[in-house]
């Protein structure tokens, strides 16, 4: 019921002539048009026009994510990078992986 109220209320200010000031405020405090608002509420998912322009996935929940399979450890004067962790098992710490100074 909320939801419908909220559309109603919305879609009253924009046929009454305020809905170019609504809807600027409206994408300029949450990056979402009032239609997008109306479609992620009726898909469950996190929708944005401004996404879209930026060169994203129009749902957040539909981004693909490539997840590479890198591990790079140091070495003697550089960094060396390999497909599969420490293929040499030579104890290397992984670079960026800087778990070892947590205090347990």
């Amino acid at each position: 019921m909320r939801r419908f109220l909220l559309v109603a209320c919305l879609g009253w200010l924009v046929g009454c002539g305020y809905g170019a000031g609504v809807e600027g405020g409206v994408v300029i405090a949450t990056d979402k048009t009032l239609s997008d608002h109306i479609i992620s509420l009726s898909s469950g998912k996190d929708c944005s026009t401004v996404r879209r322009e930026q060169g994203l996935s129009y749902c957040k929940e539909d981004e693909v994510f490539i997840q590479q399979n890198i591990f790079c450890y140091p070495t003697l004067g550089r960094v060396t990078c390999y497909d599969r962790p420490d293929p040499h098992k030579g104890g290397h710490q992984k670079v960026g992986d800087n778990s070892h100074n947590l205090i347990k």
